[in-house]
Order: C-alpha cells, then structure tokens, then sequence
C-alpha cells in the first residue's frame, strides 16, 4: 500500500515535470522549423498540456481499464475549468480578447455535447472512438487554417513572446521533446500503476479515482502554465490552454482510450453525474467569457470564487457518494 502511494506520488511529480520539459521541446523546436505563434499556441502547447491525460488513459485502457481513462478525462475538464481556471481568476482576473478563442468556445460546447450523444446508450464503441479521433484531427485541420488566417490575434503575441523568452536551440528542443515524451510514458505507468492498487485496497472505483486524483495530478501541468501565464498578464495564453486541453480531451484522450478498449457496459452516472457535471461548467464559462456587449469578455474574482466552490461541491458529493 505504502509503496503505491509512493509510486502514484512519484508518477506526479515526473509527469509534471516531463509535460512542461515535452512542451518547451516541442515549442522551440515547431519555431526553428518555422511554424507560426498561433499554430505552436493551438497546437503544440494545447497538446502539450493535454499529453498527460493523453498517455495516462491511454496505458489504463490498454491494461484494462477503462472507466479509469474515461474518468480522467472527463474529471480533467471539470478540473481545468472549476479549479484551474477559477484559481487563475482569483490570482489575477482574465480578460479574453482573441477572437480564435471565442470562436473555440461554441466548438467546446459542440464537442461536449457530441460526446453526450455518444455517451448516450452508456457504451463506447470503436467506430464511436473511431468518430472522435476524427474530429481530433479536423479539429487540428481547423486550427492550422485559422492560424494562418489570424496571424495578428493576441493569442499570436503572447505566445511568441512566450517561446523568445525560452531562447532554446533546435538540438535542445528535439532533446527535451523526445526526453519529455519517454518521461511522460514512464511516469504515466507508475501512476496508473499506483492509482489502480490503491482504488483495489480501499474498494474504490476506478471511475471515481480518476475523476478525482489522476484528473486532478494530470491537469498540473495546465493549473501552472495557467496561472503563470494571467500572472504575467497573457490572458488569452491562460484561457487558451484550458479551452484547447478540454477540447483534445474528448476528443483525442478519449477516443484512443476508446479505440484501444471500447467499453460496452458504462455505469450510467457517467453520463447522469459526471457528464452533466462539465457541460454545465462549459456553458458557464462560455457565459463568462462570451460578451455580446463588449470587445472582451472577463472571468473576475467573483466568477472564480464561484467556479472554485462548484468544484468543491462536486468532490464533496463524490465523497458522499462512497460513504452512502
């Protein structure tokens, strides 16, 4: 038991570490190759992000495991936006100007409520992952297109500053991008590993494991490019990284969880408790941030406070739900 908990403490911490290493790579090394500032930002900095939750369901479905896969998913997009996105508010207000990210948002909503449909019957079948991997990859189709037809957007201007203040070589980024990704799988084993033994000793689902600690442990890596980025006043960056993790979730994390193991037979709070749970965080955020009325939409203090109490709210009725 001590040495699960060890092992799914120390899986963390390399996992943190080895997706921020994999992002700088691949950042530095998509510049040197001449990709555009917005591309790197949609792209490699939302995949990057997304990589954890991408490796870990991915290894847990592959060893059985689904339900663990698809709860970390689904619990890192309550994360990202609850407790990342409401903490990052409460550290310093975020004010949403790029248009490419309000554009994403009704696509959010869209890809959330697609997943709904296919949750439907509380099965996932391989066609059905088969489906989301395709729209992972028009949804990276898209993304090019829009970076090369918005390359004035904020998004673009904080995202090239980011990547001039990390001055890495070409050799440098291809070392850290491969390392990061041998790390990231490495880790992503022992904390899958850790994860599954511990829900086994205390009678826990491995649903509700990954709702809770691996959707939390692998959402780290978005809380700190997150708050780091509104710290510094790169709002769009902020926002950018949770609205284009929680769409690679669905679609990619899921969908190859599902394509490795489809899942004929889901609990059904998936779709009742869970699922409800993020669609109604994602129409929330896109209340906050979608302004009709002025050229920027703003997630103050008080809409943070209010997100971060909705988490609180839902792991607290996580926890009441073992003990009943």
């Amino acid at each position: 038991m001590v040495l699960s908990i060890l092992g799914m403490i120390a899986g963390f911490v390399l996992l943190v570490w080895s997706a921020d290493k994999f992002v700088d790579g691949a950042a530095a090394t998509a510049k040197h190759l001449g990709m555009p500032a917005l591309l790197i930002g949609i792209l490699v900095v939302g995949f990057g992000t997304s990589a954890p939750e991408m490796v870990v369901s991915a290894i847990a479905a592959y060893e059985g495991n689904p339900s663990l896969a698809l709860g970390n998913a689904l619990g890192s997009n309550i994360v990202n936006i609850a407790l990342i996105l409401g903490a990052t508010a409460l550290i310093a207000p975020i004010a949403v100007h790029s248009k490419i990210i309000k554009k994403e948002l009704p696509l959010l909503i869209v890809i959330v409520l697609l997943s709904g449909f296919l949750l439907f019957d509380n099965s996932l079948t391989f066609v059905e992952g088969v489906v989301l991997l395709g729209g992972f990859f028009a949804l990276v189709g898209w993304s090019i297109y829009a970076a090369l037809q918005s390359k004035r957007d904020t998004f673009a201007t904080e995202v090239n500053a980011e990547i001039k203040e990390e001055g890495m070589s070409l050799k440098q980024g291809i070392f850290w991008l491969v390392l990061g990704l041998v790390l990231l799988i490495v880790s992503s084993r022992i904390l899958v590993w850790g994860a599954v033994n511990i829900a086994v000793e205390f009678g826990v689902s491995d649903l509700i494991i990954g709702l809770t600690i691996v959707a939390l442990g692998t959402s780290l890596p978005e809380l700190a490019a997150s708050t780091m980025a509104a710290r510094k006043g790169e709002h769009d960056i902020a926002i950018g990284n949770i609205v284009g993790s929680n769409m690679f979730n669905i679609l990619a994390v899921i969908g190859i969880a599902t394509v490795i193991h489809p899942s004929q037979t889901l609990a059904p709070e998936i779709l009742q408790r869970d699922w409800s749970i993020m669609f109604l965080m994602t129409l929330m955020l896109f209340a906050m941030v979608y302004s009709f009325r002025a050229e920027a939409g703003k997630i103050s203090r008080i809409k943070g406070a209010i997100l971060v109490l909705c988490y609180v709210a839902y792991n607290t009725y996580l926890g009441m739900s073992l003990v009943a």
